[in-house]
């Protein structure tokens, strides 16, 4: 064997074990795009999945988002009939107000007048009471009465005249008006009492 035929082996040899590496090299890369193609396959479900399920949620958003608009319509409209409404009982509840104050200055009213017939009443029974008192006293010095008479007189008299005392008393102690008038003057109300 020559130098030229060793070295020709050589480079066989080297060429052989280059190629048997090679060899490994393309099946270990085979399986590494196998299971390349392998994960690709699943991205690409994964991604129809994905896709599908997206068109799905995109199909339930434009629902709900035509549900929501409808529903924002019709609240519209609701408030819309509310404050319409609202404001067509507004002036019933001023008119309502207004009477309240017309009641409040009425009732005022009933009471000055109620306090003013009570002091009339009272002066009046006072001058009845006057009055009897007077009748008695009248009967009482006449001269044609005997004296029998005179002291039956007298005691009826006495007793008659203590009966309208205490009566007057009663009137007079009596309180007809048990509340407080309210504080509303007529002139604030506009009416006017003759």
């Amino acid at each position: 064997m020559s130098g030229g035929s060793i070295a020709g082996l050589i480079a066989a040899v080297a060429f052989a074990v280059l190629v048997v590496f090679i060899i490994l090299f393309l099946l270990k890369l085979g399986k590494t795009v196998e299971k390349v193609n392998g994960t690709i396959a699943k991205v690409n479900d994964t991604v129809d999945e994905t896709t599908k399920t997206i068109s799905v949620v995109t199909q339930d958003v434009d629902i709900l988002t035509r549900q929501v608009e409808g529903l924002l319509v019709k609240s519209n409209h609701l408030l819309e009939d509310v404050n319409g409404k609202v404001a067509t009982i507004d002036p019933l509840f001023q008119a309502v107000a207004d009477l309240s104050d017309s009641v409040s200055a009425l009732n005022h009213s009933s009471r000055n007048m109620v306090s003013k017939v009570s002091d009339l009443t009272k002066s009046t029974s006072t001058a009845g009471i006057v009055s009897k008192a007077g009748q008695y006293a009248y009967k009482f010095m006449r001269p044609e009465k005997n004296q029998e008479k005179e002291t039956s007189e007298e005691t009826t008299f006495n007793s008659a005249l203590k009966k309208e005392v205490e009566k007057a008393e009663e009137v007079l102690s009596e309180d007809l008006i048990t509340e407080e008038p309210t504080e509303v003057s007529i002139e604030e109300q506009g009416i006017k009492i003759n």
